[in-house]
């Protein structure tokens, strides 16, 4: 076929694989643009946030051989914003080099995508196409069909070396018009009213003995028509070889299996999809994957592992839960798990480091084992890796991210029941719609030495929509990015002003307890039902954006934010003197011993005032009869009634950014752990959970400084927690949870400065910078003075 010579090409863009990422908390939206020649453009549908994307749409273009075709792929999102257009790379082929239009044929290409023209951003991943002049031969279906894409893994032109047939010639393809036979042509008007998952397994029904003096289509050769859902094509070589569009597999072995329902073949076509979705390049040797043998296919080859059979292992029991998921119980270490114990076929954890292709095949393994164990995902949760090689959840829903597997209740098994419980309410909590962060920024600046009022202007400034959104906090003077350390130091910093004594609005709840509650008195300050507003939004976006308060307030408390009616055991934790008065009336007669009444006497500015608790209460006495009634009554003047319009301005602001009906699915203490997270710290837990650059745990300079944190006093680890990660609070998971600025990081300590300099902290990374002290004492003194010497943040 000459250069000038054209003929209809269906070119089918398949997919992408590992697109650059240009934003760091963004992921684009690709679509791809398909040019011959700079004239004819056809292009696919955006698929949302992904660097993987899934077209699998086809196009019909007039092509010659000496046509040119670029693909070239955007992100929608920055297709009218940017001066590159969003540009995420492109190919180029050579229509000559693919085959000759003269000829025909089919092939599958994939290429690595590359820079455009001057351009100098970075580019980076594969693109893959399929060519084809087939489909004119075949049944008539729309051009968006289902295209039969190899398995990953597996050699689309298989080597002559593993090929012992003989050679036979590539037939001939026959013009769409031909005429077949009546039952061939009946056949094939059913094809195109049938849906296009069914077309393409479907194929014509062809009686042996027509396959005489007539040319062989796809779907038969010369010993009679193939098993439903298979296809004989040829390689550019002219060998046979058969595609079964039922398991999406190629074998050289003409096909004897049975046919395959539609049914199955649709749940196959969904297997591959999910397949390519999650594929990568394997790395473990040859045992980690079963290799594709040139053998007929059968349908189990694509679907999810059989369920193991046999019996259970000694001392085991397979127990079903009220919502019917299997468990099993180890009798004979008293603990349960998901996992089968006769699967055998767990996936090693890595040791070392790994490349970025070993890494995505680990992910891809433990995918692929935790789809057949636990089932898929919540929606919008996604399975990632760090380039530590430990594996972590993202929720694209609340935008938040967690080293457990939302599917599990937990995956430490020495977690306390209530630790479990509680961390399934919160990724329940936060995958509400109500509780997911707003596209955009919020830029809130204030300087710290007016902390509280700069705090307060910004914040009721905004609208409750505006501070969903991720928030910006810059202090005034300093270079400091918000990367989440400044949000954290930000809140911290805030508890210690909101919760201050002396601005009139909270009090301790005893001399001997530090617990916090409203100060019934605040109306000194004419404005304060205001500024408890503004601390309900403070506290309510602490609880949004994942923050913790160094605060701890009376359960009584926790138990009006819930809305949880006050009892009269509440009254222990506000006044423990006056509780154990009334428990005391309680339990013995008050007749002709006490001379109470229906009221309080309370004392505003040094006045005594007396506070009927019901109506006319002054005038009736407390009895045995009634006794009960006056111990609630009192109790809830003195936690809620006498505080009620402080509460309200409260909850009206928490409201705003917290739902009440969202909050309610926690009890107080889970609350408190909400708001306040940990304060006791677990050295234990920290020294496990550290990581090291430059350094290992067995360093003397990392002895030397784990020595001194352990004789360290808990506020001075609390300082010192605040001085590496912005907050002296602990997740209650513990220091695995801890976040940075894009997910979980966990504490780190970083070889670097000379010995004579102060450590440093970068509290978006939860990292120390630790120069190698020759002693202990000089990294005691550099340390404190570190931690006791240091205010505000700067840009390196």
């Amino acid at each position: 076929m000459s250069t000038s010579e054209s003929r209809t090409v269906r070119i089918t863009v398949v997919a992408a694989d590992g697109l650059v990422k240009r934003e760091v908390f963004r992921l684009p939206d690709p679509f791809a643009v398909v040019t011959v020649n700079g004239e004819q453009t056809k292009t696919t549908q955006v698929v949302k946030k992904t660097l993987n994307p899934y077209w699998n749409e086809s196009f019909d273009l007039t092509l010659t051989n000496a046509s040119t075709i670029t693909i070239q792929i955007f992100d929608q999102k920055q297709w009218t914003k940017s001066k590159n257009q969003g540009f995420l790379g492109m190919a180029t082929y050579a229509m000559g080099q693919i085959f000759d239009l003269g000829r025909g044929g089919e092939e599958m290409v994939t290429r690595d995508l590359g820079k455009a023209p001057g351009s100098q951003e970075p580019v980076c991943g594969k693109v893959m196409m399929n060519f084809s002049t087939n489909f004119a031969g075949m049944a008539a279906a729309p051009v968006n069909n289902s295209l039969s894409v190899p398995q990953a893994g597996m050699i689309r032109n298989p080597s002559v070396a593993s090929f012992n047939s003989q050679q036979q010639p590539q037939p001939q393809l026959q013009p769409q018009a031909q005429v077949m036979p009546q039952q061939q042509q009946q056949q094939q008007q059913q094809q195109q009213q049938q849906p296009v998952a069914q077309q393409n397994v479907r194929p014509a029904v062809i009686a042996p003995n027509a396959a005489a003096g007539r040319q062989l289509s796809s779907f038969e050769d010369q010993l009679g028509p193939l098993p439903t859902g298979w296809e004989r094509r040829t390689d550019h070589l002219g060998r046979t070889y058969y595609v079964d569009h039922n398991t999406r597999q190629t074998t050289w072995q003409r096909p004897t299996a049975a046919p395959v329902s539609a049914a199955q073949a649709n749940q196959n076509q969904a297997a591959e999809l999910a397949r390519f979705e999650n594929r990568g390049l394997n790395f473990a040797g040859p045992a980690a994957v079963t290799p594709v043998a040139a053998t007929t296919p059968t349908p189990t080859a694509t679907a999810s592992a059989p369920a193991p059979t046999g019996p259970l292992p000694a001392g085991w029991e397979q127990r079903i839960t009220s919502d019917g998921r299997t468990y099993y119980v180890d009798h004979n270490t008293r603990q349960t798990t998901w996992i089968d114990p006769r699967r055998n076929n767990r996936v090693a954890q890595p040791t070392g480091n790994m490349t970025p292709g070993q890494a995505q095949a680990y992910l891809l393994q433990m995918q692929t084992q935790t789809l057949q164990t636990f089932g898929p995902l919540p929606s919008g949760w996604e399975m990632r890796i760090t380039n530590t090689n430990r594996i972590y959840f993202v929720d694209h829903n609340s935008k938040i991210t967690t080293w457990d597997d939302p599917r599990m209740p937990s995956n430490d098994a020495s977690v306390p029941q209530y630790k479990r419980d509680f961390r399934k309410k919160v990724v329940y909590f936060r995958s509400q719609p109500s509780m997911r962060m707003h596209p955009g920024n919020c830029h809130i600046t204030i300087r710290r030495s007016n902390i509280f009022e700069d705090a307060y202007a910004e914040i009721m400034r905004h609208p409750a929509a505006d501070l969903k959104k991720k928030l910006m906090i810059k202090f005034h003077g300093e270079d400091g990015l918000d990367y989440g350390g400044l949000s954290r130091e930000f809140f911290f910093l805030m508890s210690k002003e909101m919760f201050n004594p002396f601005y009139c609005l909270f009090e301790y709840s005893a001399h001997d307890n530090y617990t916090l509650q409203i100060n019934p008195n605040s109306g000194i300050n004419p404005e304060h039902l205001n500024y408890f507003k503004f601390i309900g939004r403070i506290v309510g976006l602490a609880i949004f954006h994942q923050r913790f308060l160094d605060a701890f307030f009376v359960t009584s408390f926790y138990k009006l934010i819930l809305g949880k009616k006050i009892v009269f055991a509440d009254l222990e934790s506000i006044d423990s003197q006056q509780f154990k008065s009334m428990t005391w009336m309680l339990e013995n007669s008050v007749e002709g011993v006490l001379e109470n009444t229906f009221s309080a006497e309370s004392e505003i500015f040094g006045q005594i005032v007396t506070i009927d608790l019901k109506p006319g209460g002054r005038d009736i006495e407390v009895t045995d009869e009634n006794k009960a009634e006056y111990a609630q009554l009192y109790s809830e003047w003195r936690i809620a009634t006498r505080v009620a319009d402080q509460f309200k301005a409260f909850q009206q602001g928490f409201n705003e950014i917290v739902p009440q009906d969202m909050i309610t699915v926690f009890n107080p203490q889970e609350l408190e752990l909400l708001i306040g997270g940990l304060a006791e710290v677990d050295m234990d837990d920290w020294m496990k959970n550290t990581d090291y650059r430059g350094y290992t745990e067995n360093d003397e300079t990392i002895k030397m400084f784990w020595k001194t944190v352990k004789e360290m006093d808990n506020e001075k680890k609390a300082n010192l927690l605040q001085f590496v990660t912005g907050t002296s609070r602990i997740p209650v998971n513990g220091f695995k949870d801890l976040q940075g600025s894009d997910g979980p990081r966990r504490f780190c300590i970083e070889k670097t400065g000379e010995i004579d300099s102060l450590p440093k902290s970068h509290t978006c990374f939860n990292r120390l910078d630790l120069p190698p002290y020759r002693s202990g004492d000089v990294l005691d003194k550099k340390l404190n003075m570190a931690i006791e010497n240091t205010v505000g943040f700067g840009v390196e």
